[in-house]
């Protein structure tokens, strides 16, 4: 699915989210909420991709995703729109957010 944004549409679900006291903030707690739908997590939630971006955003979007318990995203477009090189510095970056290495 698509990283959940925190506009709601629906007035109705709104209030809903108001009086359970969601949170819904951050992307981190956009992501944990979606993964909380998903049988309270006995399901697999991978996000798709998006747009070519900086590394950056793309990693702080991946950071946000294992932060909240997502089991992570499709990233296609954002490694194979790169060099060699800097698609696989990029992919170990990746791998070392979800095996919970600390950053260089």
């Amino acid at each position: 699915m698509k990283l959940p944004s925190a506009y709601i549409e629906q007035a109705a679900a709104e209030k809903v989210y108001k009086q359970q006291n969601i949170p819904i903030g951050t992307l981190p707690e956009r992501v944990r909420h979606v993964v909380q739908c998903t049988f309270d997590g006995r399901r697999i939630v991978i996000f798709s991709g998006g747009e070519a971006t900086s590394d950056g955003d793309l990693l702080t979007e991946i950071k946000a995703i294992h932060e909240g318990g997502g089991f992570g995203s499709i990233i296609g477009r954002n490694s194979f729109q790169r060099t060699h090189a800097d698609a696989v510095r990029l992919l170990n970056q990746v791998m070392d957010i979800y095996a919970g290495k600390p950053s260089a």
